[in-house]
């Protein structure tokens, strides 16, 4: 049997500005489960959740950084039109878009240093 992973939970050192940044990048609503706890459906398969980092049981000392939340776009002008989007956000990218072996990538931060690499298979 497949497992389904229904969701990503990022640790965040406050909630509200996570919540802001995320639904202005992925233009997606939140539901707050609890004062600690945000959770946004931001695509069909998955959920991007937010916890406060104060308020983890058990507690844990990892922060940002250590992976990626990845979005794939279908095309080259796909890829390019969001990096145009997201250029006008005030939002810190980690890199420009740049060929890969692969295709192209582009890497944003979110508030708490977590990256989020857009990518097409296109070379850009």
């Amino acid at each position: 049997m497949m497992i389904t992973v229904d969701s990503l939970v990022l640790y965040v050192s406050d909630i509200k500005l996570s919540e802001a940044f995320y639904r202005q990048l992925f233009q997606c609503e939140a539901a707050q489960l609890s004062p600690t706890f945000v959770s946004m459906k931001c695509a069909n398969n998955i959920s991007i959740a937010l916890k406060q980092n104060t308020a983890l049981t058990p507690p844990s000392c990892i922060t940002g950084g250590g992976s990626e939340i990845s979005i794939m776009q279908p095309s080259q002008e796909a890829f390019l039109a969001l990096y145009d989007t997201w250029k006008l956000l005030d939002i810190e990218f980690a890199q420009v878009p740049q060929a890969e072996g692969y295709g192209a990538s582009f890497v944003v931060l979110d508030p708490d240093r977590h990256r989020i690499r857009v990518f097409t298979s296109d070379k850009v």
